[in-house]
């Protein structure tokens, strides 16, 4: 008789992985991973001018593509069209370093100079004499106040001290600067083939819908980018010529603020219409009427002319969702993270609206 087939055969115990039968190797892997995660956030932190430096570059090239992509469809090749776009990026460049940034400083400087003798002049105006009557007293306080704060030597004293430190802040800028320009030119000449090394990381089941997406919201960035740079630009133009014809002295410092503050969605031209009108009534009412009624009008034509024409349908997003992403950028970034979050918004609805909505319906 066959023995074996008497013999029970027991199952094999199974090991076991749970987390109270080896707690101390589940501790080790937790704090190991505790103290990987510290040390990446240490290093991004130390790393941040870089990572920004490389953020910023990022954008440029996104912002350029269209322009590339323009030439493309005027008959250039895509090599053509790259060489092109980086030699006028450079030009750009070397014009605003060469032609625009001496006399701005030179306008800041002098601003900064000549702010107790507008105070004064303000003082012996006409029209602050009928405003300080009307409130007061208040005006000549308020006035009277700003003078003694600007012409109290601690204040100076103060700026003094801290000019080395301003020094070491502009010397690290422009290195900055020159770096961004440089990362700038190299994203710009090798945009398509990056993407295509990063799509290769993504499993070949679902790379086609990532890069179908990835494509369109990098076009929408791009468009985006562009858009509100030729919209800031003609703000800032616009904004000098004007200040220009009404008498209104730094007409170039202003517009040069202009050019970045309208770079903010939606409440940007607020800003620098607020600005330009408070300055321009230290010259004269007139000056301070002129201004306000023009660029009241000029932020119609903007909203309901250019911004249609020159945005087209780069990004759909609701209003509300504007200003509560350009308050986020711009608390984690600033200017630039203001500018970049629209686009970035605009990406993840579009991931919503076409990828969790109708995944959720079918479930």
């Amino acid at each position: 008789m066959d023995t074996r087939g008497r013999l029970r055969r027991f199952p094999a115990p199974e090991a076991s992985n749970s987390i109270s039968s080896r707690p101390y190797r589940w501790g080790f892997v937790v704090t190991l991973g505790v103290l990987s995660a510290a040390l990446l956030a240490l290093a991004a932190v130390g790393l941040k001018s870089v990572l920004l430096s490389v953020f910023i570059a990022v954008f440029v090239a996104l912002g350029l593509d269209p322009l590339i992509r323009w030439f493309q469809r005027r008959g250039l090749k895509r090599a053509w069209a790259i060489v092109t776009v980086i030699v006028l990026f450079i030009l750009v460049v070397a014009g605003i370093v060469l032609i625009l940034v001496p006399p701005v400083v030179g306008q800041a400087v002098s601003l900064v100079a000549n702010i107790p003798t507008f105070i004064t002049n303000l003082r012996d105006s006409g029209w602050f004499e009928t405003v300080n009557e009307q409130s007061n007293g208040v005006a000549a306080t308020v006035a009277q106040n700003i003078g003694a704060f600007l012409s109290d030597p601690n204040v100076w004293a103060t700026v003094g001290g801290g000019a080395l430190q301003f020094g070491a802040a502009v010397i690290d800028g422009v290195s900055t600067s020159f770096f961004v320009v440089v990362l700038s030119i190299y994203f710009i000449a090798t945009l398509d083939q990056s993407k295509q090394a990063c799509y290769l990381l993504i499993p070949a089941s679902k790379r086609p819908t990532v890069v179908d997406y990835a494509e369109r919201i990098m076009a929408s960035v791009g468009k985006y980018l562009s858009g509100m740079v030729v919209l800031a630009f003609i703000n800032a133009v616009f904004s000098t010529i004007l200040l220009s014809l009404v008498g209104v002295p730094y007409a170039l410092i202003l517009g040069v603020i202009a050019l970045f503050v309208t770079l903010i969605p939606l409440i940007g031209t607020v800003l620098t219409t607020t600005l330009m009108t408070i300055v321009s009534f230290f010259v004269s009412p007139t000056a301070g009427v002129i201004v306000l009624v023009v660029m009241l009008a000029y932020m119609q034509l903007e909203a309901y002319v250019l911004t249609p024409r020159v945005m087209g349908k780069a990004v759909q997003v609701p209003g509300t969702i504007v200003l509560i992403s350009a308050l986020a950028g711009g608390t984690l970034l600033g200017l630039l993270g203001a500018l970049v979050a629209i686009p970035i918004s605009a990406g993840i609805l579009m991931i919503i609206r076409e990828v969790v909505i109708p995944r959720r319906a079918r479930s």
